[in-house]
């Protein structure tokens, strides 16, 4: 497919709106939106941020779910050449003062509430609360602005390019947490957000007849940078979930014959292991994206029935994804790597001691160019000079390898490594390991400390319905398929294990757990 002309998001969804008029572009609950409606929309926001005195550099703050307003806000303040800041409705009031503090929003636009978080009652308490407050809902008496009135001004003619975005201007800063004790902010430019996200669309084999599940939140990566500009610039649709819960996203697949989605694997475990999945429900899926273990991948493409899901390698500061694996390779290849770097991606991979660059088939940690971050922003810029090579590499923090046909294979984060009798171990190959089990739907592995061993390995299991392997049977089956040192010392079977948001293991929890685990156990 040709990749669209623009160059900038804005005139993105202008060109869009000219090469695909009425047909759907987002589909969000019962509202189904289509690229010349969705543009007036959004022209409207713009028109109001204008009106309150936002231009090109300011920056606005998001903090909605999943849902049509987040797009068009998006999209509004790009016209203008405004910088979204994606925040998280799963944001802490503590928190939320800190991240307005830190990115420094002229206007922020939020929902009245969010589960158990009360916005509005929140964020008049706040210390750093800006100017303008926008409320989705409800606004009570706060004197906050009411969204509504934000759609209702009149649509704004496109700004001449002196005064519109550029190409190189960042569009969205993303907050992500790692190892600071605060998140790093991140911002993406336009041009990257675009190109990429065309290359990530070409990966899955998107067309215009697509229609795409994203249950993973917008204010991620995986969900902006990733999802929404792959499915915008191939005239695709999009269909949100506003919060995921596996029944509804059965009930959306099937209802609106989505083709394909984006998944995680505790949310593809959550879908495949619910009471009301059926593969004849899910049949019109085809191609997506999903992370995670070969055998994550292989679940996702047999049981769940994604038969050209793709598997990917990416971090926020990489636009979501840098490796993608092609739709039409097949499905053994898909799960072995995380595919080829993608268009415009350099990879290579360094020795932790010396920075040397290695040669195929050595593990050791993974470098990126090319479409990556100019720079952390905010509180934390400092720690920009720590991530960057002097060449322009991203210092990601992960372990792996490039194979020989020039695909790379993913081992781990670096800190989430174990270390048993002197050798490294990946939390997510013990996880594959024990997924290869017929009854395990999920399964989580962490290190405890050992005083002759250095660490052992600590793995909880959560089941299929209707099965009951005991942790006896587990440990067998690893014994028979992988080596000793893979093998878990301590397996307990669980309900359900701690995920963040998007449906990846929290780790420092199942940490936690282990050290509970072990006080009580022997090997």
């Amino acid at each position: 497919m040709n990749a669209p002309y623009a160059r900038s998001l804005g005139d993105l969804l202008f060109e869009q709106a000219d090469r695909h008029g009425d047909r759907p572009a987002v589909i969000c609950g019962d509202r189904i939106v289509s690229y010349t409606e969705l543009t007036r929309r959004s022209s409207s926001v713009a028109t109001f941020l204008r009106q309150h005195g936002i231009a090109r550099g300011d920056r606005v703050g998001l903090l909605l779910n999943n849902r049509l307003e987040w797009m068009e806000a998006f999209f509004g303040a790009a016209m203008l050449g405004a910088v979204v800041v994606a925040f998280s409705t799963w944001s802490t009031r503590d928190e939320l003062d800190w991240l307005l503090g830190d990115s420094a929003v002229k206007l922020l636009i939020s929902l009245d509430r969010f589960g158990d978080n009360d916005f509005v009652a929140g964020l008049q308490a706040l210390t750093h609360r800006p100017p303008v407050v926008v409320i989705l809902g409800d606004a009570g008496d706060s004197g906050f602005l009411s969204y509504e009135t934000m759609t209702v001004a009149a649509p704004s003619a496109r700004l001449p390019p002196g005064e519109a975005a550029r190409a190189a201007d960042d569009a969205i800063i993303i907050y992500t947490s790692g190892s600071s004790s605060r998140p790093k902010s991140v911002p993406l430019a336009h041009d990257g957000i675009i190109e990429n996200g065309f290359n990530i669309g070409e990966r899955q084999g998107y067309g215009p007849d697509d229609r795409v599940l994203l249950a993973p939140p917008l204010f991620w990566s995986y969900g902006s940078a990733n999802a929404m500009s792959a499915v915008l610039t191939h005239g695709a649709v999009l269909v949100l979930q506003g919060r995921f819960d596996p029944g509804d996203a059965i009930a959306l697949i099937q209802r609106h014959r989505c083709t394909a989605l984006y998944t995680l694997p505790a949310i593809t475990s959550a879908i495949v292991s619910h009471p009301e999945f059926h593969r004849d429900r899910v049949r019109s899926l085809r191609t997506g994206l999903t992370i995670g273990a070969p055998q994550d991948v292989l679940t996702a493409a047999q049981v769940l029935g994604v038969s050209e899901i793709c598997n990917v390698y990416g971090q926020t500061e990489s636009y979501g994804n840098c490796c993608v694996t092609p739709h039409h390779w097949p499905l053994e290849r898909r799960a072995a790597c995380q595919g080829p770097p993608l268009p415009g991606v350099t990879i290579r991979i360094t020795d932790p001691s010396t920075g040397a660059e290695l040669p195929a088939g050595e593990e050791g940690l993974i470098e990126v160019r090319g479409y990556i971050m100019r720079s952390y922003v905010g509180s934390s810029a400092d720690q920009t000079k720590s991530v960057m090579t002097p060449d322009g590499f991203f210092r990601t923090g992960d372990l792996g390898r490039l194979l020989a046909d020039g695909t790379m294979s993913f081992s781990g984060r670096v800190s989430e490594m174990i270390k048993k009798s002197g050798i490294n171990i990946s939390p997510a190959e013990v996880e594959d390991v024990l997924m290869r089990h017929h009854a395990v739907a999920l399964a989580g592995v962490v290190g405890v400390p050992d005083p002759t061993q250095g660490e052992l390995l600590a793995a909880f299991v959560v089941v299929r319905p209707g099965t009951g392997p005991l942790p006896e049977e587990l440990a067998a089956h690893c014994r028979a398929i992988a080596s000793r040192y893979k093998v878990p010392d301590f397996i307990e079977i669980r309900d359900s294990l701690p995920t963040t948001v998007t449906g990846k293991l929290m780790r420092r929890e199942l940490k936690q757990m282990a050290s509970l685990l072990t006080r009580n156990t022997s090997p």
